[in-house]
């Protein structure tokens, strides 16, 4: 064997090996990391310090009946929201919630009241109308591709004439419930827990919200929700189907907002064809403010009920505080440009 030095090897060893600097992050850079693997943590530490501050600002805001107030306050809107969710997570968007929600109410208001039907009938027609008007929604996105907002647009104008021609505009009263359809009122019916006076439309939201948690984070269906969220293409190529999932969403939320249906019909105590005109918009500032991404396949299902919350904590704190009913809209506003914001943010971080 040659004793005579190998030059590439000479040359080699007399190199430094390549290396990378790791830069040492940052605490704004931790936090950013941190909120990317937890987003709900943004809502609930907004919450957290919402409760504190007006705590402080109002001595009757941590009394027990004003918390079970606002939970009562936000019960319908929570559940609206729900079903918002569901959509947003799969980077689509429902302007429709609030009008189905109306209309439903409607059908069962009319077939309980007018027509004489069974009131637990009444209430399964609506269910299935929920569904049905979900179904309407899915096959336009999916079967005809139309962008989620103006599929949604165009059906909210439908709903809502839809829910004109069949009230004739005209309002159910309570009394008329009373004595006709009293099952319709039962989640506005109220039963008192400690000091707390809640009612069973709270009770509909949180069940709702843990049934949503169990099927989106304990079944493949919830898995399938998120990765057509996330990239519906790469969902595609890994065998999903994903006009199946999508179409799938939208009647499960359709039947969510029928739920609402029932459940606002015991928070207002009667059928109005006018009411919660801005439900739309409210269950969208729900969904923004609990961290859901606009841009789907991100956040947690329990971020839009915190979402719900903070604004009734919001509304309850800023009214307690004698401030006018223009400078809650105005804080609203404002909240949804933060949330918005903090999500851009939080999308950027490096993987």
């Amino acid at each position: 064997m040659s004793d005579t030095p190998d030059p590439v090897v000479e040359r080699s060893a007399s190199e430094k090996v390549a290396s990378f600097d790791h830069r040492q992050r940052s605490t704004l850079d931790r936090v950013q990391h941190f909120l990317h693997q937890f987003p709900t943590m943004v809502p609930v530490i907004v919450l957290v310090l919402s409760l504190i501050a007006f705590g402080l600002i109002s001595p009757n805001f941590f009394s027990a009946f004003n918390l079970s107030l606002i939970l009562q306050q936000v019960a319908v809107v929570g559940t609206l929201a729900a079903a918002q969710s569901l959509v947003v997570l799969t980077a689509g968007i429902d302007l429709s919630v609030g009008a189905v929600m109306v209309l439903i109410s409607v059908v069962m208001g009319q077939l309980a009241v007018n027509f004489g039907v069974p009131v637990p009938i009444a209430i399964l027609v609506g269910l299935a109308c929920g569904a049905a008007t979900g179904t309407l929604n899915g096959i336009l996105v999916t079967r005809l591709k139309l962008p989620p907002f103006i599929t949604t647009l165009g059906t909210w104008n439908i709903f809502l004439a839809l829910n004109y021609y069949l009230s004739g505009r005209e309002t159910i009263r309570s009394q008329t419930l009373d004595a006709e359809a009293p099952l319709l009122k039962f989640f506005g019916e109220r039963f008192t827990v400690g000091g707390a006076v809640l009612t069973y439309g709270v009770i509909l939201m949180i069940v709702v919200f843990a049934a949503l948690y169990y099927a989106l984070y304990k079944t493949a269906w919830g898995r399938r929700v998120y990765a057509v969220g996330d990239d519906p293409e790469a969902a595609a190529l890994a065998g999903i189907q994903t006009n199946r999932v999508l179409l799938s969403v939208y009647v499960v939320a359709g039947m969510i907002c029928a739920l609402a249906a029932w459940s606002s019909i015991g928070r207002v105590g009667s059928i109005s064809p006018t009411s919660f005109f801005e439900a739309n918009l409210e269950s969208i500032t729900a969904v923004v403010i609990g961290g859901i991404s606009l841009f789907g396949g991100r956040g947690s299902i329990l971020g839009p009920l915190i979402g719900a919350l903070i604004v009734g904590v919001f509304n309850s704190g800023l009214r307690l505080a004698g401030v006018d009913v223009l400078w809650q809209l105005f804080a609203t506003g404002w909240l949804i440009i933060f949330a918005v914001a903090i999500d851009q943010w939080i999308r950027k971080v490096s993987s």
